[in-house]
C-alpha cells in the first residue's frame, strides 16, 4: 500500500471548503462531482427526498439538495460502498443495525453530520441570513469539528482506533406500532449529537466524546438496551443523552502515530486535553426539563409538568424508586 493513502487531510488547516474540493481526500474537482449527504436509499425509503430542513442561515432546502463535493474515486471506492453496509443492515432493522460494527455506523452517521456541517460553512460565504453565532467564527467548534473530521476520514484511510470509539452510539428498539411516523432527523452542530429514527430503531449518537456519555449512563443503557420502548421513552432516553452532550466538558483530540513504510493502516490514539477537568458540568434539572419539554412537545407536556417535584423531574421511564415502567401513563391520556 502507498504512504498516500494514509496521508491525513485537513480541511480546516486552511478552511478550504467549497463546491470544487472533495469533501473527504481535497483533491480538485468539476462541480457535477457530488454525493448525498442523506443516501438515496434512505430518502427514497423514507419518503423524504423534498421535506424540508432548515439551516443556520434560516434558509430552507429539501433534504435531496444537500449534497458534498465528492471525487468519483471517493463515492465509488468509499462512500458507496458504506452506504450499500447500511442499508443492508438497517433492512434488518434493530438486531441488523446493533450487529453492524459500531465503526461503521459511527461513519455513516459521521458522514451525513459532516456533510450537513459542510453546507453551513459553505452557506455562511454566502448567507441568506447571516447566523447570531457564525460556526466560521467560533475557533472552539472549529477545533471540535477538526478532530472529529480527523476520525472520520477512516471512511477512506484505513484506520484503527486504539482501545476507544470516537462516539456514543446508542440503537433503541421502540415500538412503531405506537406511533405513524417512521423517519425522524435531529442534529445539534454545538454538542456534535445526531439522531436518527428508522422505523423501530431509533439511532442516538454523540460523535465525539469516546464513548465517555455510554459509560455515564450505562446503568440506564443497561435498563433500556434488551426493552421495546414507547415513543414517549424513546423521546426521553434520547433528551437524557443530548443534555448528557450538553454537559460534557472535554473535547478528544486524536493523533496518527507515525506511519512505517511497511504499515497498512494509520492508528489513532486519543488524548483528552487537561484531565484535571471535570469530564461532566453538574446536572441541572430546569435545563435538562427544557430539553425534555422539547422532546415531549408532541405530547403536550410542557416543562411546568415535568418540574412539578423539583427535585424528581417527571419520567416515562423510571419509577421515583427507579424502576423501569413498563406500561407509562401519558398525563394527557390517563
Amino acid at each position: 500500500m502507498q504512504q498516500q493513502h494514509l496521508a491525513i487531510y485537513d480541511p480546516f488547516e486552511n478552511m478550504r471548503f467549497g463546491y470544487r474540493i472533495c469533501f473527504l481526500c481535497g483533491n480538485t474537482i468539476t462541480p457535477d462531482q457530488t454525493a448525498q449527504v442523506f443516501p438515496e436509499w434512505l430518502m427514497q425509503e423514507y419518503g423524504i427526498t423534498d421535506r424540508p430542513l432548515q439551516m443556520l442561515d434560516q434558509s430552507v432546502v429539501q433534504f435531496q439538495e444537500l449534497q458534498v463535493p465528492c471525487c468519483r474515486r471517493c463515492q465509488t471506492q468509499y462512500v458507496q460502498p458504506l452506504e450499500d453496509q447500511v442499508q443492508e443492515a438497517a433492512q434488518r432493522g434493530v438486531a441488523g443495525l446493533r450487529a453492524l460494527d459500531p465503526a461503521l455506523l459511527f461513519q455513516w452517521l459521521g458522514k451525513m453530520f459532516y456533510g450537513t456541517l459542510i453546507n453551513e460553512l459553505i452557506k455562511e460565504q454566502d448567507p441568506l441570513i447571516k447566523p447570531e453565532y457564525a460556526v466560521s467564527e467560533q475557533p472552539k467548534m472549529l477545533m471540535k469539528f477538526q478532530a472529529f473530521f480527523r476520525v472520520l476520514q477512516s471512511i477512506r484511510v484505513p484506520m484503527t482506533f486504539a482501545d476507544f470509539l470516537p462516539g456514543s452510539i446508542f440503537v433503541v428498539e421502540v415500538d412503531a406500532a405506537a406511533e405513524p411516523s417512521r423517519f425522524e432527523f435531529r442534529d445539534d452542530l454545538t454538542t456534535m449529537m445526531i439522531s436518527l429514527r428508522l422505523d423501530n430503531a431509533l439511532i442516538v449518537c454523540c460523535l465525539l466524546d469516546n464513548e465517555l456519555l455510554k459509560r455515564a449512563m450505562r446503568r440506564v443503557w443497561a435498563e433500556v438496551e434488551p426493552r421495546k420502548l414507547q415513543p414517549i421513552q424513546a423521546a426521553e432516553f434520547s433528551a437524557r443523552v443530548f443534555y448528557g452532550a450538553y454537559l460534557l466538558n472535554v473535547i478528544p483530540d486524536y493523533l496518527p502515530r507515525p506511519v512505517k513504510p511497511q504499515d497498512e493502516v494509520v492508528v489513532m490514539d486519543s488524548l483528552i486535553d487537561d484531565i484535571t477537568d471535570v469530564i461532566f458540568n453538574p446536572w441541572e434539572n430546569s435545563a435538562y426539563a427544557k430539553m425534555l419539554a422539547l422532546s415531549w412537545a408532541r405530547w403536550g407536556v410542557t416543562q411546568q409538568d415535568i418540574l412539578k417535584d423539583t427535585e424528581a423531574p417527571m419520567s416515562m421511564l423510571f419509577t421515583p424508586a427507579g424502576e423501569f415502567i413498563e406500561f407509562p401513563e401519558i398525563p394527557e391520556q390517563k
